[in-house]
């Protein structure tokens, strides 16, 4: 849904790869390992199941409602496998990271469905996967600031969130149209908001479900090529002659 035509629009997020599918022949090839260098991945499961794996010795599951986070930050490997499941539902976002986090010790974190707080609103519920909502604090990333909530309209009814004139915002229809605004957003759409102080969501069908993402912008140059996202041509070229020479995990990984 996004990716390099859309990274200084909707900064600091680089990409969204959305997958909605009830045939398994779509997605149990998974992704094998590769690697990445300079951002965070956060994949979030609505329906289904993934396996992670690393060469930092990580191995772990999440399943329907989780998350899980990476920093891939100097460098890591890993692979996504994807076992048959009624429906396979759900994102994966990258995450740019500041310059001065590009080479972060790499990092994984599964966020369970008991550690992501529920509020209650007339037309249904929020799940803070990520960051905070009013008071409530749900997992907090260590690099750079993003809330992030998964936004269920169970009824017709509507929600109204506050921002600040400097954020980044944006919001993916997962399941059904919502209206923001005046404006209808259909099923499987990423839109980036205009600067403002609230935003005002209201279900158009129900039952629909949209994701809602909150940052700050980077505002910094990009390069970028295939998994490894970096600042410069020259830190680009380093990190694939990393790869090529055996150099790109700083740490002796464990197995």
């Amino acid at each position: 849904m996004l990716g390099n035509q859309t990274m200084e629009e909707f900064d600091p997020i680089l990409m969204l790869d959305s997958f909605d599918s009830t045939n398994p022949k779509d997605y149990i090839a998974g992704f094998p390992m590769h690697p990445h260098r300079g951002i965070e991945t956060i994949s979030y499961l609505s329906r289904g199941k993934m396996v992670h794996r690393d060469m930092l010795g990580n191995e772990e599951a999440i399943s329907d409602g989780e998350v899980q986070w990476m920093n891939a930050g100097s460098g890591i490997l890993h692979e996504e496998m994807v076992p048959a499941a009624d429906r396979l539902l759900g994102v994966q976002l990258w995450l740019n990271l500041p310059a001065y986090e590009k080479m972060s010790q790499p990092t994984y974190h599964s966020i369970k469905k008991e550690e992501i707080p529920e509020i209650s609103f007339d037309a249904g519920k929020i799940r803070v996967l990520a960051g905070s909502y009013k008071d409530i604090q749900g997992y907090k990333g260590e690099h750079w600031p993003i809330d992030y909530y998964d936004i269920h309209f169970d009824q017709e009814g509507s929600l109204e969130l506050s921002t600040e004139m400097d954020d980044s915002v944006m919001l993916f229809t997962l399941l059904g149209d919502i209206i923001i605004g005046d404006t209808l957003i259909e099923e499987k759409t990423a839109v980036r908001l205009t600067p403002g102080t609230s935003i005002h969501l209201k279900s158009h069908h129900t039952p629909s479900q949209v994701l809602f993402i909150r940052s700050k912008p980077l505002k910094e140059p990009i390069a970028w090529a295939g998994p490894i996202v970096m600042n410069t041509q020259k830190e680009l070229e380093q990190a694939f002659t990393d790869l090529q020479t055996g150099q790109f995990i700083k740490e002796k990984a464990q197995y």
